[in-house]
């Protein structure tokens, strides 16, 4: 290949090489294994651009005021720190399961990557990205006067949880996963987040209510201990939808996708009662995904129009206690309403999902990066990302 093809193929987005091919199932056009959440290797390119096609789902339309994506001729020089070793673009995407990677900083995309014969027009898959776009609707609602308190609890907007510990929980102990109930999330097949999964994603029951009712012990009171549960997120799902009147995709669509100019619909798979599953499984294009992110960068604000207050985005990426903080999570991050906080001089927070999907946003530098992968579950899905995304603002930073 010469290296005038080679640079070609960069510049247009094109990865001249990406890690473990043939495990992910690149001879046989990376196939389908249908609705199944934990397939083989070979099938999880396919399931992770195609869930909206696999479960369904109901779609986030765009409107017609697209926010345009500007982009530079040439990437600039990245490198950040890897075992001791200074690394790049090229050399992360050759050795990590990305099928797409974009960087934006000041509204213009840097860098614009994909792996496995993924394109574009593909709406990846978010898993838990979906949490933060639950916490900003939540902010929407209460702007809107929808949500009247943070300090009232579920129930009163969800009556089908009334006297359960979840009903009983005020707001915002469930922005910040600390409702005080037992729910495990350890991604082994048999914890309390696959019966979740099992209720809404799957659709074995009558959705909506119905998906967090097995959750029953409280095993402390709300507000006092961090501890992560994707029961929170289809919690609060359940307040939107109640508090709006409208399905989730709906109000995501008409108060959020539209308004930041999306240019491609989204979708939300719905469970069987056709609630939106709220802790996850939200699709859209990476370019969309760092429209997001750069509404949140300019902490909710787009030509000069407030779509999320400015004080929610704030609050939502701030720690509103010690147990929070970057750390003290049991985690390497801290947590705000849906949202982790990254452990940095400046804000930085993230959007993060299972298999190593995440939007990294830094609001001083106007810099987002958006990751999408095919990491295995249980394998570190962020420690070589988010050296890379240190790498990126410390670049990109220094050449301002």
């Amino acid at each position: 290949m010469s290296a005038a093809l080679a640079a070609l193929l960069i510049a247009s987005g094109v990865a001249l090489a990406a890690p473990e091919e043939d495990v992910l199932g690149k001879a046989e056009g990376y196939p389908s294994c249908g609705r199944d959440i934990r397939p083989e290797q070979k099938c999880l390119v396919h399931l992770l651009s195609h869930y909206d096609e696999l479960f369904e789902s109901r779609r986030v339309p765009r409107g017609p005021d697209v926010r345009p994506l500007p982009r530079v001729a040439s990437e600039p020089a990245i490198r950040y720190s890897s075992a001791g070793q200074t690394a790049t673009i090229d050399d992360f995407l050759a050795r990590n399961r990305t099928t797409g990677l974009l960087i934006v900083q000041n509204g213009t995309v840097l860098v614009e990557r994909y792996q496995y014969d993924r394109e574009p027009s593909h709406r990846m898959a978010s898993f838990s990205m979906a949490k933060s776009i639950v916490g900003m609707l939540v902010g929407i609602a209460v702007a809107d006067g929808k949500i009247r308190s943070l300090d009232d609890p579920a129930e009163l907007y969800v009556p089908a949880l009334k006297g359960s510990p979840y009903g009983e929980t005020p707001i915002r102990h469930l922005l910040t996963m600390s409702s005080g109930v037992k729910f495990s999330e350890t991604y082994s097949g048999f914890d309390d987040v696959a019966t979740l999964a099992k209720l809404s994603l799957l659709r074995d029951g009558a959705g909506g209510a119905a998906t967090v009712r097995p959750f029953t012990t409280r095993e402390r009171p709300a507000g006092q201990r961090f501890s992560y549960s994707s029961a929170e997120t289809q919690v609060l799902g359940l307040v939107l939808r109640g508090a709006t009147g409208e399905p989730l995709a709906e109000y995501a669509s008409r108060k959020l996708w539209q308004p930041m100019g999306a240019e491609a619909d989204a979708s939300w798979v719905i469970d069987g009662g056709g609630y939106e599953v709220a802790f996850a499984f939200f699709n859209a294009t990476l370019r969309d995904y760092a429209r997001l992110g750069m509404l949140l960068a300019d902490d909710g604000m787009r030509d000069g129009r407030a779509i999320i207050p400015a004080s929610w985005v704030r609050a939502a990426t701030t720690p509103s206690a010690p147990q929070f903080f970057p750390g003290m999570t049991g985690a390497l991050f801290g947590y705000g309403y849906q949202t982790w906080i990254i452990d940095a001089k400046e804000r930085e927070f993230m959007l993060r999902g299972l298999r190593g999907q995440g939007i990294y946003v830094a609001p001083k530098s106007k810099i987002v990066m958006v990751h999408t992968a095919v990491k295995n579950v249980g394998v570190p899905d962020v420690a070589e990302t988010l050296s890379l995304w240190n790498g990126v603002v410390k670049s990109l930073t220094a050449v301002r």
